[in-house]
């Protein structure tokens, strides 16, 4: 695919990643949010990453220099112009989404595909904030976007064929694998894993220590990472808000939040972004 300009919204750590993975695939892009603060941590962040990965000789400086010359930062949505793909990395709110989408829509170009990166949220009613539902459709990356491999994408209703094969296209030159996933909340990946999260803290608050749940996953399924230590790697905020999707979105009790997780995101234990979640962060 030929080299072309990519606009990610939203300078998170999601967003900034994603940013990342283009620009390694050496299209230009610019990661646009309005928080200069959340710019300034993101420019810290991939300084961060790609010194590492010199200092462990995996790149030299020169390529460093490559791919960070690649990337650029602005705080206003009017800079998208002249964007082909444009992608938004926002909290996992389906109002705040639909908010961004319109505004993108007013001011991208008019043949710009716009993409969200939702991890279950309906990619037609986001589509419908704007005047071009043809062309919106959902590219859901997995945490940390640099490293995973897969992408699972997402058609709406409206989304037309064309518009389907270049992302398909720019996913597959982006360096991932892809699955075609239903336009049902949780997708594939999350419809499957975290119902299972959302069981295992079912068993905490039953009593079971979370060690004990993790290592049974780990050593009698061959789990990588247990599914409380997962919780806590991606937030325990952001299980919780995916765990509510999938009891919205099927009304079925089989997806009824589990108690215990709705009150460690009152009490503030999110994981490891706040220090403390199913285990305790503050010290390591």
């Amino acid at each position: 695919m030929s080299k072309m300009k990519i606009a990610v919204i939203g300078a998170g750590l999601m967003g900034c990643g994603i940013a990342q993975t283009c620009a390694q695939a050496e299209h230009d892009v610019i990661n646009v949010d309005l928080s200069e603060k959340a710019i300034e941590k993101a420019k810290g962040t991939l300084k961060k990453i790609f010194e590492g990965k010199v200092a462990k000789g995996k790149i030299s400086l020169e390529q460093m220099g490559e791919v960070l010359s690649r990337i650029e930062f602005s705080n206003k949505f009017e800079d998208v112009k002249g964007c082909e793909i444009i992608i938004e990395a926002v909290p996992e709110n389906i109002q705040i989404k639909k908010d961004v989408f319109s505004k993108l829509d007013q001011v991208a170009d008019e043949n710009a595909i716009l993409i969200s990166n939702t991890s279950g949220l309906s990619i037609s009613e986001i589509a419908a904030s704007t005047n071009r539902p043809n062309k919106v459709m959902g590219v859901h990356f997995f945490y940390p976007a640099p490293v995973m491999k897969l992408v699972e994408l997402i058609r709406g209703i409206a989304t037309d064929n064309n518009t389907y094969e270049i992302i398909k296209k720019f996913a597959i030159d982006i360096g991932k694998q892809i699955v075609d996933a239903p336009e049902y909340p949780g997708f594939i990946v999350n419809r499957v894993l975290v119902p299972m999260q959302n069981e295992a803290a079912f068993l905490v608050m039953e009593g079971c220590k979370p060690e004990d749940v993790d290592n049974a996953m780990k050593l009698g399924a061959n789990f990588p990472m247990g599914p409380l230590e997962l919780t806590d790697f991606v937030g325990v905020d952001v299980m919780l808000a995916t765990m509510n999707g999938l009891y919205n979105g099927f009304k079925d009790s089989k997806y009824r939040p589990c108690p215990l997780l709705e009150n460690m995101v009152k009490a503030g234990h999110l994981g490891r972004k706040t220090g403390k979640g199913f285990y305790n962060y503050e010290n390591s």
